[in-house]
Formats: C-alpha cells, structure tokens, sequence
C-alpha cells in the first residue's frame, strides 16, 4: 500500500517538521512493515511551467516525426517571448496548454536541461511527458495535456504536486483496514497521540423506496448491498490534476473521471467500489452463485467461465460483474475519448458498494487467477460499515466534478447480524507479555483502535467493524502489545541446563550432510510443496502410499497444494533448473521432511498462550500432524569424475547412487542391504533396493539406480540421470552409531581371488552375500574388482564375476590349506544358492 504524506496529513494534523522517516519509524514501532519511503522530486529543480501551444511546425527528411514549437511560457524566462521546442510527440495541438522545462532545470534522474541544437534547430527545453517528470502512467503515453483554463506561465511543480513523500507498506493479510489512506492514518493518529479527521464520518441518507432495484439472493456471500444512482453526467467532464496525481502516487493508472472517483474512494476509505452505467444494466441487480459453465466477459476482455462457487453481480440477462473482483464488460463505462462521439459516452451511473465473504472473494480470484485492488481487499477484510459511507463520498465527488446529479433514492440490503464482542480477562496482555500494563493502559489502548470496552476485571469489548482480524483475547493482547511498543519488551533468555548439546537426531543431520558434501554433493533445499500431477511423471503406481498427500487449505500456489512424501520433485526440479542453465556435471542432495496424512484425521486444539503446555497437550497436537519422517535424497548427471592430464573422466551412473546410499548407512552406523529392486521412478534393471532389518524383519528403507528413460523425458532431465532416496529415521532407529576403534591384527593377511560365472540376471549382491556366509569368521574383506560378458567364452546370458577375498585369523598364522577351505566353502554355498561356478 503505497501512502502519499501529503495525503495522509490531511486526516491527521502531523508537525510540519515531520518527515517520511519520522512517520516510517513510527508505524514500524505501532506493527507496520514500512519497506521504504520514496521521494518524489527529491532531484528535481525548475524553471518547470505551463505553456500555451501556439505555432507547429513540421519538419520533414528525418526517419521519425519531428516537431518544432513555438510556446508560450509567459514571464518564466524572462522575456515573455515564446520559447522554441523540437519535439517528437503528436498527441497535442496548437492552443493545448503543456508542461515545459526551460533551459537550467533538472528533471528526475540527474537529467540536465539546456538550449541544444537538434534536427537542425534549436531546441530551448522542453515538452514534457509524464514518465519524464517522474509521475507514472497517466494512459497517454504521450504528453501532458493540461485543462484549458490552466494559468500560463504557472508553476508546475506545486500545480501537479511532483515533490511528495510516499510511504510503502508491506500490509500482511490480517490487517486489511491499512489497505486504505484511511486505515493508515488511524494508526498514524495513534502513533502520535493526535486526533483522526475520520473521512468516512458522513451525512449519509437513509435507505428508502426510491432506490435502484437489488435482490440479494446469496446473503452469506454478500451480507450488505448498496446502491445509488447519479444522473446527468457532463460527457466532457475530466479527472482534476489533484485526483490524478493522488492516484498515480499510490500506483492507479487515472482512467477515466467516474471511474477515477471510485477507485479514489477505494484508496481513501478501503471499500470497493464498481460504477455500472444505468443504460446498460437491464432490470434488477442481483446477487447470487453463478450456475456451473455460466460465462461472462470482464473488464479486461476474457472470457470467463464460471463456477458454480463464484459470486456474482446479475442483471435480466445474467452475470454483469464478478462479485469483488471485476466488473463485466457489457455495463462498462463509456468515457468520452474511447467513444464516438458526446453520445455515446455514459452520462447515468449506478454506484455499488457492497461487503463480500472474504473467502469467497479470495477463492474466486484465484480460481480465475484474476487479483484486483478490489479482491485484495475484499480477502483481507473490509469494513462493512463503511459500504453507505463509500457510496454517498462517491456521489458527492461526482456531483462536484461532473456536474451530476444525485436521485434521491437509496437502496440498502442488510442482512442481519451482531457486533463481534470478546470478553477478556483485563490481565491477560499482561501474561502473554510477562509485563505489567495495567487495566487503565489495556482500556486506553484497545479504546484507541475502536473497541468499545466495559468492564473492570473481566472486560468486554466489543470490536469494530473495520477490524475483523481481532476474533479472539490473544487478538487483544497482541493490540494492547504492538501499541506500547514491542521494543519495551524485555528480553529474557530461556535457562537451560549445560551439557545437553545437539540431540542424536541432529547429529547424525549433520554427519549426512558433511559426508554427502565430501564425497562432492552439493546441498540444495527446496519447498515442501509439490503438486499431484508429478506422480503420474515419476510413474507411480495408483495405489501408491506416496500418492496419498496432505493438501493445504491456503496454499502459495494453486499449481502446487500438497506437502511433499517424496524429496525427489524439489530435487530432479533444481537438477533441471541448473542443467538449463550451464552447469551440466551436477551432483546434489537434500536433507528434509517428508508429510505423509495419518488413516484418522482430527482437529488440533488451542495451546495455552500463558504458560507452557503440558506434556499431554503437546501430545494430542502431535497425534492430529502428519507422519513426518526425515529423508535423505541424492540426484546426479552428467560427469562424476572430470578429463584431464590425468586422464579419462568418468559419467555418472547408478552405482554411485548406490554409494551415496551406503555412505549415510555408515555414518548412521546401520547395516544397509542393497538389492536388485523395481519402484516408480527408476529403470527397471537398474534400480538397486536399499533395505535393513527392524526387529528381525527386513524393511524396504529407500531405492536408488538411473532414472526411467520416460521420467527423464517427463521432467526434463539430462539423459541417464540417477537418482537415490532413503527413509534417515529408520536408519537412526537400526543403527549403531557409537565409534568403533579398528581392529588390528598383527597377524598377515591371506588373499584367495575367485572368478564366478553366473546368470546375468544374478545379482552381485546375491553372490556377495553368499561368499561372505561360505567363508565363515575368518573372512576379513571382500571385493568385487571385475565384471566380464563374453558369450563366446562363458556361454549364452552368463557374466563372470571376480571377487578378492582378505582371510585373516586373530590369534594365528593362517594356512594356505585353512584359507583355501574358506575359500572353497563360499564358493560351494555360492554354487547352491546363485548357480554360481568357478572359472575355468
């Protein structure tokens, strides 16, 4: 929300000396996330004036129209002759009166101003766009072109008010009454101690018979209705300088004079308004549920079709506006530039300003991704009260500037319904804050945002209309808090007992991320939000649990409304990202959460706020969460191993997926089995199952391997892509992470190499672990330091597999004899168990 100061003084009587600055750190200190304070014409210096057009002349060989003008500036430089302009604009005539920065000044920007010859004249200043001046878009892309009767010779810097302090606040969603120059000077008047001129304090008539017909049909959405008509519309009639500049401050493009005024007093009282004109509307405005397929053309030229949830505004022939979000096109207002002809511009208007469901307003600006001033403040909260208010400040400014006239009739819907009211204990702040207010400071405060307060040790107070955000006593608290000044809280530093350090959990975080960073991964978190379409591109099984998702009820993204149960989107995600962009030897991993839904869902309850909760409260709110394991994840492409001097690089493949696996299984001190598997997003014959056993009982604790070709296509990812994921909480819960010393024998090593020739659907896992069980307790070690296929030599399907095997006793001397035994009883159990033979 961005706040002209100027403005904003005239509804509080600021010192003169103040400053933006000044009001900046004010608000900060009151709540209000002030990012910046802009100034206006902090660069700009004159002579900058108003000129009368009286002589063009066209000059022509050039590539691009070229003017040159002779002005009028009367005595502002100092001769009173007329000043000679090139300019390339076309939107203005002879006898226009324009803005013109004579020779000496400075325009925005540093931009100095001096007679130059151009075109083969010269040019002594010049005349001035908007954008030049620094004043935002006025709609004409061209020239200021200023009311006739403008004063030659006038300074144009005070006529259209260029130096200005604007303040831009961050307005968070709960506060949606400092969506308006009203709101903010509320709390400005605060800040200060100073009385607020409240402009919504009005004489507004009563509701009468006379009124333009309204039917409301959808109370719950629309629980207030106002109407009022304005007749006799001069067509010729323009937004003044003052209302433009107001809204071009605060970042409104000056469209046309009845639409100006209502988004004027959009912008000072925060209700939305929308201006319909009366020619077009046919019979009774109505407001209900659009039918499911219903269309409807918005202002801005599409096309929309409805939902059977959307708000919205009807006449006979259907919808004519979507309720707090866009009028319609077939009502629009006919300004008299965008017509024919005096004619046909709209001359009779029916103002509405009405109060809307907020979560009905904010459904259905997202669902058509349509936001709008008017939605924005509608999902936020707007002031009901106010609705009568809006209407009559609109009539009147279009009455004063248009020269309509005001029916008579006034038509008001209400449904019915009662103040909010709160009851409180009159300590409550005080225990929330651990400070001591007082009664009489929790009264003066919460009195000072509007509550009406009763009561001496219990108090109620009842809430104002501008100020739904305030639904509870915490609400209240936090009021009483902001306004006395979060920087007096006192900070008290929680006692906690010495020695404790990190937990397990946290140490074993640490040890995987330090592990994965040395063997050359790169960390790279990501969001927690994935949508359900990606896993349909990960090829997962209908029935699969990861399908089942926890869906947000607000989410940042409507393309993106679950929590994760997998770290593989956000990751393949950075992995695509980072490819496109150069980096194509990637190797990245993740650390996170994962949210898998509970069978039984149940409400959370409230914690107190006074004192900590206890252990059973704290529990109950675990029990109603989502399952959330901690998981480990890996993605890589391209080269593992880089060319050089040195010699051949290496790309990367799914066996160094597997070691990633087998690298957080050590640092968590869990035995890991990895065997041949087949799930989801990986291809079928190179997926490794990454498993260890859970009380006797082996469990499936992740998978990893190169990625499905189709997946790789569906994300967009570099070709052989590899992937892993794991469960990290099971691996914490199995294993033993207690440092273990090695063990050294003095005693030398046996080494015995066997080459096995098995089927190559055999796992090497499987032979593995069949070599290990053979050769019984004096097995030291075990590698696999060969793989040869060769059809001719080993038969049709059959590999070789070459293993080295380290035979070592503690307390002796092996044998050859007693390491060959070892040796041929791995090979005889491999034999039975894989099929496996020795090499020839």
């Amino acid at each position: 929300m961005r706040v002209p100061l100027s403005w904003l003084r005239e509804y509080v009587d600021l010192p003169a000396t103040e400053t933006g600055r000044d009001v900046q750190a004010k608000l900060i200190s009151a709540g209000l996330e002030v990012e910046t304070v802009e100034h206006l014409g902090a660069d700009l210096k004159g002579p900058l004036v108003v000129g009368q057009v009286l002589t063009i002349e066209e000059l022509e060989g050039f590539k691009k129209p070229i003017r040159f003008c002779t002005v009028d500036v009367g005595q502002a430089n100092g001769t009173g002759e007329p000043q000679e302009i090139v300019c390339g604009a076309r939107n203005f005539s002879v006898g226009d009166k324009v803005v013109v920065v004579l020779p000496g000044a400075t325009l925005p920007g540093g931009f100095s101003i001096s007679a130059r010859k151009t075109y083969g004249k010269t040019s002594h200043g010049m005349i001035c766009s908007s954008d030049e001046l620094g004043m935002g878009d006025d709609g004409t892309k061209g020239i200021i072109v200023l009311p006739p009767e403008t004063e030659v010779g006038k300074d144009a810097i005070e006529l259209l008010e260029l130096v200005d302090e604007v303040l831009d606040i961050a307005v968070t969603a709960n506060r949606g009454d400092c969506l308006s120059i009203r709101g903010v000077a509320r709390e400005t008047a605060i800040a200060y101690g100073l009385p607020l001129r409240d402009p919504a304090l009005l004489d507004v008539p009563g509701p009468n018979a006379f009124g333009y017909p309204v039917q409301v049909s959808e109370p719950i959405g629309c629980d207030r209705f106002t109407a009022r008509t304005v007749t006799g519309l001069s067509p010729e009639a323009r937004s003044p300088i003052w209302l433009k500049r107001r809204l071009q401050k605060v970042g409104m493009r000056p469209i046309s004079l009845a639409v100006d005024v209502t988004n004027y007093v959009m912008m000072e009282l925060g209700q939305p308004l929308h201006a319909y004109d009366r020619t077009l509307v046919q019979g009774t405005i109505g407001v209900r549920r659009a039918a499911e397929g219903e269309k409807i053309v918005t202002l801005d030229g599409v096309e929309r079709k409805l939902h059977a949830e959307d708000l919205v505004i009807t006449d006979e022939r259907g919808p004519i506006g979507l309720a707090g979000v866009m009028g319609g096109a077939d009502t629009e207002i006919a300004d008299h530039d965008d017509t024919e002809g005096a004619e046909n511009a709209t001359t009779d208007v029916v103002i509405e300003a009405a109060h809307f469901d907020a979560v009905s307003i904010a459904r259905t600006a997202r669902r058509h991704k349509l936001s709008s001033e008017a939605s924005r403040r509608f999902e936020r909260g707007v002031d009901p009260q106010a609705a009568a208010a809006a209407a009559q400040r609109t009539v009147d400014l279009l009455v004063l500037l248009a020269g309509g006239t005001a029916e008579a009739g006034v038509t008001e819907v209400i449904a019915p319904s009662a103040p909010h009211t709160i009851t409180v204990p009159a300590d409550h702040p005080d225990k929330v804050a651990g400070v001591t207010y007082g009664r009489e400071t929790v009264v003066r405060r919460l009195q000072e945002i509007g509550c009406d307060v009763y009561g001496q040790d219990e108090l109620i107070v009842t809430v104002p209309s501008w100020r739904p955000d305030l639904a509870e006593a915490n609400d209240l608290a936090e009021e009483v808090i902001r306004l006395e000044g979060y920087e007096n809280l006192p900070s008290t530093l929680p006692k906690l007992p010495s020695g404790r350090g990190l937990t397990h959990r946290q140490r074993l975080h640490r040890r995987v991320g330090r592990a994965l960073a040395g063997a050359g991964y790169v960390e790279a978190p990501n969001y927690p939000f994935v949508s359900e379409q990606v896993f349909d591109q990960l090829l997962l099984e209908a029935d699969d649990p990861a399908r089942r998702v926890v869906k947000l009820a607000n989410p940042l993204n409507d393309e993106e409304p679950a929590l994760r149960t997998s770290l593989l989107p956000g990751l393949l995600g950075a992995l695509r990202r980072n490819d496109g962009r150069g980096g194509h030897d990637l190797a990245l991993f993740e650390t996170g959460l994962v949210f898998h839904p509970r069978e039984e869902r149940r409400a959370a309850g409230h914690p107190p706020v006074d004192r900590r909760p206890t252990a059973e409260e704290l529990a109950a709110l675990d029990a109603v969460l989502p399952e959330q394991p901690r998981h480990v994840a890996v993605v890589l492409a391209g080269a593992r191993e880089q060319a050089g001097w040195w010699g051949k690089g290496r790309p990367a493949d799914w066996a160094d997926a597997v070691e990633a696996g087998r690298a957080v299984a050590r640092e968590a001190g869990a035995e890991l089995i990895v065997r041949k598997g087949q799930y989801g997003p990986w291809h079928p014959g190179r997926c490794a199952e990454l498993v260890v056993v859970v009380d006797g009982a082996e469990r499936v604790v992740g998978h990893a391997g190169e990625l499905h070709p189709r997946v790789v296509k569906a994300l967009g990812l570099p070709a052989r892509s590899c992937a892993m994921e794991l469960n990290l909480d099971v691996l914490e819960a199995v294993g033993d992470d207690t440092p273990q010393a090695p063990s050294i024998s003095t005693f030398p090593v046996a080494t015995q190499d066997v080459a096995l020739v098995v089927d190559k659907f055999v796992p090497h896992t499987e032979v593995e672990a069949a070599l290990r069980e053979g050769a019984g307790e004096l097995l030291e070690g075990i590698r696999l330091f060969d793989v040869y296929e060769n059809d001719e030599q080993l038969g049709d399907g059959r590999k070789s597999l070459a293993y080295a095997l380290r035979f070592r006793a503690g307390d002796r001397t092996l044998t050859v004899d007693e390491a060959s035994a070892a040796r041929d009883a791995a090979v005889a159990l491999a034999g039975e168990r894989t099929g496996a033979v020795l090499r020839g």
